[in-house]
Order: C-alpha cells, then sequence, then structure tokens
C-alpha cells in the first residue's frame, strides 16, 4: 500500500526540514567571522550532518507534495502559498547559508552609502569589520549589480547603519518579497501560458533552491526575479509600459534579466504583424532607455555598471567552459606551448557564441510562447556563462515552471533541482573529502527516518491462525 500522502503531512515534513536545517546553520552556516567553528570541532560536525538531514527531508516533502499536485484534487494555489510561508519561517532568522554573498552585498551598500565608487573598487577599499565578512576571493572584485539593487543596498546600509545582524535580517527580507512577488506572478503566467497554476507553484516558488539559495541565503536574485516575473504580467495585460518598466528594473538589478524585454516585445506584437511588431520594439527599447536613466540618475551610481558586468567572467569562477578552460590550459603549459593564456578566453568567446546560437535557436522555434522561450533562454545563459552557481538555476526554472508545455519537462527540471539542492555547503566554502562524508551521512540518516517512517505507516497484515 503506497505511503499515505496529504497537504498536511507535506506541510509538516518540510517545516521539519528547514526547522533542522536552520537549527544546523547556527554553527555550521555562512556564519560572521567571529563566530566561525572550527570545521572539525564537534559542534560545526553535528550542524553540518544536521543542515543535510534538513535539506533531504524538504526534498523528500516537495517531491511528495508533487504527487498531491498531480492527483485528483490538487491543492489550491492560496494554500500551496500557506506551504511556502511555512516551510521558510524557520529561515527567517536562520544565519546566511551556502554563501556569503549577502556580506558582500551589505559591504557594496556601505560603499555606496560612503560614497566609494562600487564599480572602480572592491570591498577591501571600505576595510573594517563588514568587509573582512566579504569571502576573500571577492574582497578586491568589483561590482556586476546595477543602479537599482545598490539603491536598495544603501539604503538598507543608511537604516541599519552598517550593523551585521540588522543588514542581514533586512537583505532576507528584501529577498522574502521577491521571492513574493515570484509566488504572485507564477499563477498568472501559468494561466496565460495553458499550464496548471498549482503545479507552476510548485516547481517554480516551494522548490527547494528556492528556499535555500533565495530565502536561507538571500541572494538578490529574488528581487530580480520578482521584478521580472510581474512585469512580464503586466505587460501582457492591460499595463505594458508598466511592464516594460519593471522588466528594465530587473535588469538594473542583474543583467539577464535585460532578455525579458524580448519576450515583451513578443507578448506586446503577438499577432500585429511586421509593423505591431516594429511599433512595440520601439516603445520597448525607448521606455527601457528612459527607465534606464531615470533609476541611475536616482541611484547616482553612475554608469560604470555596463564595464563591470564583466566581473563574472573572473578565473575563480566555476563554469563549463572555465572547467574546459582550464583543462585546456593546464594541457597546453605541459606541452610547454605558448598558447596556454589564451585557452580560458577561447572557452568563454565559445561559450557565448554557442548562447548566442541557442537563443536565436529558442525565439525562432518558440516565438508564439514568449515566456517559455525566456525561460528557456536564461537557463542557456546560466550553463553557458562564464559563471555558474545553484541559484542560477532559478533564472530559467522560475519561468520554466510557468510556462512549460509538457510535463516530462518539468519532471526532468524538478530532478535537476533536487541534485542542485544538495551540491553547496552551508558554509559557501568549497568541500573537503571529511565534510562530504558528513553531508551524505546527514542525507542518509534522513533516508533511513523517512523509510522507518513508511514502514510505521503501512498496515500491519493480518496474522495467519494457527490450525489444528
Amino acid at each position: 500500500m503506497p505511503f499515505p500522502v496529504d497537504l498536511r503531512r507535506c506541510q509538516a515534513l518540510g517545516l521539519a526540514g528547514t526547522a533542522v536545517l536552520a537549527l544546523g546553520g547556527e554553527t555550521a552556516g555562512a556564519l560572521p567571522a567571529r563566530d566561525l567553528l572550527a570545521p572539525g570541532s564537534g559542534r560545526a560536525v553535528l550542524g553540518l550532518v544536521g543542515v543535510y538531514f534538513g535539506v533531504v527531508l524538504l526534498i523528500a516533502a516537495w517531491a511528495l507534495l508533487g504527487t498531491v499536485v498531480r492527483g485528483p484534487e490538487p491543492p489550491a494555489p492560496r494554500s500551496l502559498l500557506l506551504v511556502l510561508a511555512t516551510w521558510a519561517a524557520p529561515l527567517l532568522l536562520a544565519p546566511p547559508l551556502f554563501s556569503r554573498d549577502v556580506y558582500s552585498y551589505l559591504a557594496q551598500g556601505a560603499m555606496a552609502d560612503a560614497h566609494i565608487d562600487v564599480y572602480s573598487y572592491g570591498p577591501a577599499r571600505l576595510g573594517g569589520p563588514l568587509a573582512d565578512e566579504v569571502a576573500p576571493v571577492w574582497r578586491s572584485t568589483t561590482t556586476p549589480y546595477g543602479p537599482v539593487f545598490l539603491a536598495v543596498a544603501r539604503g538598507l546600509s543608511w537604516l541599519t547603519r552598517g550593523e551585521i545582524p540588522a543588514g542581514l535580517l533586512g537583505m532576507r527580507v528584501v529577498a522574502l518579497l521577491g521571492v513574493a512577488l515570484m509566488a504572485a506572478a507564477l499563477p498568472r503566467l501559468a494561466r496565460h501560458s495553458g499550464a496548471d497554476p498549482a503545479a507552476a507553484l510548485w516547481l517554480g516558488a516551494l522548490n527547494p533552491l528556492v528556499l535555500l539559495h533565495l530565502v536561507a541565503g538571500a541572494h538578490n536574485d529574488a528581487i530580480m526575479l520578482g521584478l521580472l516575473g510581474v512585469g512580464l504580467v503586466a505587460a501582457r495585460g492591460r499595463w505594458p509600459l508598466a511592464g516594460i518598466v519593471l522588466v528594465t528594473l530587473a535588469a538594473l538589478v542583474k543583467a539577464p534579466a535585460a532578455l525579458g524585454l524580448v519576450a515583451v516585445i513578443a507578448l506586446r506584437g503577438r499577432g500585429l504583424g511586421h509593423r505591431g511588431i516594429a511599433r512595440a520594439t520601439v516603445t520597448t527599447v525607448v521606455v527601457a532607455l528612459a527607465t534606464t536613466a531615470a533609476a541611475t540618475a536616482v541611484a547616482g551610481t553612475g554608469y560604470g555598471w555596463i564595464a563591470a558586468l564583466k566581473t563574472p567572467v573572473s578565473p575563480h569562477n566555476w563554469s563549463p567552459t572555465s572547467v574546459l578552460g582550464r583543462a585546456t590550459g593546464a594541457l597546453l603549459h605541459q606541452l610547454g606551448s605558448g598558447l596556454a593564456p589564451f585557452a580560458m578566453p577561447v572557452w568563454h568567446a565559445l561559450g557565448l557564441a554557442a548562447t548566442v546560437g541557442l537563443l536565436l535557436f529558442i525565439w525562432l522555434r518558440l516565438r508564439p510562447h514568449p515566456v517559455y522561450a525566456l525561460g528557456l533562454s536564461l537557463a542557456a545563459v546560466a550553463v553557458f556563462g562564464p559563471a555558474i552557481r545553484p541559484w542560477y538555476a532559478l533564472w530559467g526554472l522560475f519561468l520554466i515552471a510557468a510556462a512549460a508545455p509538457t510535463g516530462s519537462v518539468r519532471d526532468r527540471v524538478a530532478a535537476a533541482s533536487a541534485v542542485l539542492a544538495l551540491a553547496v555547503l552551508p558554509s559557501g566554502s568549497p568541500a573537503d573529502a571529511g565534510q562530504a562524508i558528513l553531508a551524505v551521512s546527514g542525507g542518509l540518516l534522513a533516508l533511513v527516518v523517512l523509510w522507518q517512517a513508511h514502514q510505521a505507516a503501512q498496515p500491519q497484515a493480518p496474522g495467519r491462525e494457527r490450525t489444528a
């Protein structure tokens, strides 16, 4: 007999998962430097095991919830939003998890508040305790973020007066606002695309990657995706100009969202012929440029962010093209070739060419389905770009969840999400062999507990009567 599954059980299991991982994060998360523990200490070990125990419980709850959503009586979107709020609640006051990027955000906001050009200098220029919290590899790196996010970070720095605990909470509130906008946009985009709103919420908002990286990690991708989502909703509705403004603001948080303007043009020009598309293009470009100029003037950051877009090309970043570039460079160096320094730029150029080719193919084939085409395009940018992180998968996943035409696409995306949810240590640091073993142990322990719960829920077979 199958394991009894309903919405309440999924809600309780996911809550247990996020509660345990939040508790484990208190000793194994991306803590402030003064609170960091030695990785081999008992509390850090217990915390790491606890985090992965909780992550596996969360993934299991999400997978079981997927069966409820696909069942004969799927829950209403409002019920799923309540599940999302329940799962997210334990993470609100937890330390940053799975990345130290939020400290970079705070330092960049403090720099902007102190009138230090974040597009010319890294957080090391700021100095002090806040800069010390930034991961060493990024302390001398300029920011690639746009003026809208920097204005938010600067305002938060002014409100919190540079206090780290208050700043961390503020950044998490900003991320939660982004997640709320995502959750509001998903059902509307799904209905427009002919998809199931409940399935869209399950894959695009309740996804473990959203909880682990946008809520617990407080990444600014949340506000980018939230603005992008509501911008697309507005663009296909009664407020097309507001849609252009919102999508442009999303791009002024992180640049990949600029592809959303192509979707806006497609949405506004649908069924209007070549002249209609031309008018939609001109209007979109003009409004986007005006919004960019106004936002940049209000933020007071100047246009240095355009040149700073090369920051993700840092040799410290990981991506398929970067790995191939390092491997090729090492091989050429061993062979004594003078071409070794060119390996990385060549592979990055090939990745860019592959991305452009894929984007052209996607939009030529899926032009009648702009939201889905945009999702696939952002996924291609994430995969073939010079840097990739697990939360970058959410760029495309968010819109694929809203507009994927078949269940098989959603199933593959869901499977990839579950794998990526296990890919990063809660401290945000690279894993050594010992930490990997502890992480696997925590996950296996969760699987044992889930199996035992499954067995206990099975009805006992009646005993055989003894015969005389």
